[in-house]
């Protein structure tokens, strides 16, 4: 698929095919992120590959029971080394994150960014230092639904030209 035509289809999918992401797809995912640019090329990621069934149910249930997300084939938990990069650790690894998702998106995948959850519970189940955040879970997987573009704000709301409030003219 074309950049543009993935970001027009790409939906947050909260249903998932008990079917796994194969390791030729999760490699050419995982290399996107690795990809992504950051402030200094400092590259303040770190990824935890989640996917066995338990550890997949554990991590749901810390997600405050977001119970899909032990359906999807994959979940990626994104991590930030705020050593690596102070000021800008969790901007770039969201970059590399919104990377997993299109590149998913781009093989058919659907995935949903999870930003609630039990961070000391996602720590203490896979072992995370204390020093690394826990920025985002995304699950990756083969959707079993097709949910409907929402509604987007329009482009004169959210574009204005040299000062705000001032319309853009394109």
């Amino acid at each position: 698929m074309e950049v543009f035509e993935v970001i027009e289809k790409r939906r947050s999918v909260r249903k998932y095919k008990p079917s796994s992401v194969s390791n030729e797809d999760l490699k050419r995912i995982l290399e996107a992120a690795r990809l992504a640019p950051s402030a200094g090329n400092r590259q303040p990621w770190r990824f935890i590959v989640v996917r066995t069934s338990e550890r997949k149910k554990l991590l749901a249930k810390a997600a405050r029971n977001q119970m899909f997300l032990a359906d999807a084939g994959v979940i990626i938990v994104a991590l930030a080394d705020a050593e690596a990069s102070l000021k800008w650790c969790k901007q770039d690894v969201m970059i590399a994150v919104e990377h997993l998702v299109l590149a998913s998106a781009s093989l058919g995948y659907g995935t949903c960014w999870i930003g609630a959850f039990e961070e000391e519970q996602v720590k203490q189940l896979l072992g995370i230092p204390e020093e690394l955040a826990v920025v985002a879970l995304l699950p990756i997987g083969v959707p079993d639904e097709r949910p409907q573009a929402k509604p987007r704000k329009s482009f004169s709301e959210i574009f204005f030209e040299e000062e705000y409030n001032r319309p853009l003219k394109l």
